[in-house]
């Protein structure tokens, strides 16, 4: 069984990067070019978000092959939570806090509501 014939791993990764990228569009000008004019900030981060997007597209079309799009949706939120704290704690240098657990632990709700059959 090849690697394209697993829609819900392939979309998985697919979306882990490309929302690697996008949280660095987001946040990491907080951090590299916070002296710098927003619009320039801006420019950047679309750069960013164009990686983002070149994943996150065909990743969505991958995965919209085996789940509905409430479950693509819920999918990425998890791996939103996911990338971001570690990206805050280790990249912005900000402290782990309990809501990050909480705030899993609502997540692993909409999961098994979304996922449910």
């Amino acid at each position: 069984m090849g690697l394209i014939s697993q829609p819900l791993l392939v979309t998985t990764l697919m979306l882990a990067v490309s929302n690697l990228f996008m949280t660095f569009a987001w946040y990491g000008h907080l951090k590299n070019m916070a002296t710098y004019p927003w619009y320039v900030a801006a420019l950047v981060s679309w750069g960013i978000a164009l990686f983002e997007y070149m994943l996150q597209v065909p990743a969505n079309r991958i995965g919209y092959t085996a789940l509905s799009l409430g479950q693509l949706k819920i999918l990425q939120e998890v791996i939103t939570l996911s990338v971001f704290v570690p990206f805050a704690v280790l990249y912005m240098n900000q402290p782990l806090k309990w809501d990050y657990l909480y705030a899993a632990l609502c997540m692993m709700g909409a999961v098994y509501f979304i996922f449910r059959t």
